[in-house]
């Protein structure tokens, strides 16, 4: 079990110049030990956040940090462990069970009975625990015997109980982005204490950006990455400068032009759907796979599938919405590597799936007339007349219900005057022009 108590601003990861620190990994050697060197989390814990001031103040309340692998939960929660005066706790899902933790939580109620010491409770992984057993954290939550502090990669919305969100403050950190993670790699390289920076190690623009890429929002592999470049060439005489064919050999990974925010995003986002729209499987998960090679967010993938089995094939195939909401699930619940087969699952049904774009088409055309015909008025008959002056006014008058008279429903109007006989939806031949005109929209997007 991992586990660390103290009552005076623990350090859960000392950096003393004791020869097993100067042993660890670098990611831990690099860890920040304040917030200046935090980066990357600045929507949450900026000077001016309240999460920051609450723990600058220690009065930290329950917390879920929820993120992915190397954006800080861990970290974070040593720099709560700095600034509290309460007991600090740490405990592993992955290497303790509930047993232990019930020991835990009966020395936290006995602390505070006793002395009124606060526990502050830090849980890694506590998605790894089913719902069963994190009840047993609610009593001791209810009472105040612990504040608890919750890590996880997961989406608490399904891996944590209700009860125990409705008590916590949930905290999202975000994947870093490039700017964090160079600012992270520069301090790994200069820092001559904790870092790299008496090795006389450089970096050429394209290694650092390779080595960025091959973090992918994750600073722990960043860091590891680099660790593992460097140690292939430690016998090379100093200084001395890495360059990209280097730290290529080093990683076994060939660098993949992509730009999540330039036009290389856009390129392979194109290709990715119009493969789908021509019905080619396999053109489709090549280019599915240089997004997810190059970094892509696999969740901004999933959701273009969503769009895609509404806009491209519609009710040709009325399940194809249903599979890429699934895969949407899945790629949140499960995350990389596995999501790639689901993702794959989606993309192979979608690019095999019938086409139609007439619901697509349908809405584009009848957002026009709504736009250009103004407010026309709604005919009396589809009014409800919930007054006797409204019904007075012919509000509902002459209307046919249909489950009464599905003829005469059926031959009733639901257009205002000015556009009866208009057609919106056309599953076997919509117009050439009017599809033309639509994807002129100037708000559609346009891939």
């Amino acid at each position: 079990m991992e586990l660390f108590e103290s009552t005076s601003q623990p350090d859960l990861f000392p950096q003393s110049e004791s020869s097993s620190h100067r042993q660890a990994p670098l990611a831990e050697r690099m860890r920040p030990q304040n917030f200046e060197e935090f980066v990357g989390q600045e929507e949450v814990l900026a000077e001016d956040q309240p999460l920051r001031m609450a723990i600058e103040q220690d009065r930290v309340p329950s917390l879920i940090l929820w993120g992915p692998p190397g954006t800080g939960k861990t970290t974070l929660a040593s720099l709560i462990a700095k600034k509290t005066q309460a007991t600090f706790v740490l405990f592993s899902a992955v290497l303790s069970g509930v047993p232990e933790l019930r020991g835990l939580l009966k020395t936290a109620e006995q602390r505070r009975k006793v002395s009124g010491q606060r526990t502050l409770l830090f849980v890694d992984e506590i998605h790894r625990f089913n719902k069963a057993q994190q009840d047993a954290f609610l009593p001791y939550v209810e009472r105040g015997d612990i504040t608890l502090i919750g890590a996880t990669t997961q989406n608490p919305s399904f891996e944590v109980i209700a009860p125990l969100l409705s008590r916590s403050m949930v905290v999202v950190l975000q994947s870093l982005n490039d700017e964090a993670l160079g600012h992270i790699l520069d301090r790994a390289l200069s820092d001559t204490k904790r870092g790299l920076g008496s090795s006389g190690v450089t970096l050429t623009p394209t290694a650092r950006y390779l080595l960025i890429g091959y973090g992918n929002g994750d600073a722990r592999s960043m860091l590891t990455g680099l660790e593992f470049v460097v140690s292939q060439y430690a016998a090379t005489k100093k200084p001395m400068t890495i360059d990209k064919p280097q730290v290529e050999k080093a990683l076994k990974r060939k660098a993949l032009r992509y730009d999540r925010d330039g036009e290389e995003h856009y390129n392979l986002i194109s290709a990715f759907i119009k493969s789908m729209r021509d019905s080619d499987p396999d053109g489709a998960l090549y280019w599915m796979a240089r997004m997810l090679e190059g970094g892509e967010d696999p969740k901004f993938i999933a959701r273009r599938m969503m769009i895609f089995a509404s806009e491209d094939i519609g009710m040709a195939d009325p399940q194809g919405l249903l599979i890429a909401s699934a895969v949407f699930h899945a790629v949140e619940v499960i995350g990389l590597p596995e999501a790639q087969i689901n993702l794959a699952h989606g993309v192979t049904y979608l690019a095999t799936a019938p086409k139609s774009n007439a619901s697509y088409a349908g809405i584009l055309a009848a957002r026009k007339d709504a736009k250009e015909k103004g407010n026309l008025p709604v005919p009396l008959h589809l009014r409800n007349a919930v007054t006797s002056l409204m019904k007075g006014l012919d509000y509902g008058k002459d209307y046919r219900y249909a489950h009464d008279d599905p003829k005469g429903a059926k031959a009733q109007t639901h257009l205002p005057k000015e556009l009866e006989g208009r057609k919106y939806y056309r599953p076997k031949d919509p117009s050439p022009s009017d599809e033309e005109e639509d994807l002129n929209s100037p708000w559609l997007f346009n891939l």
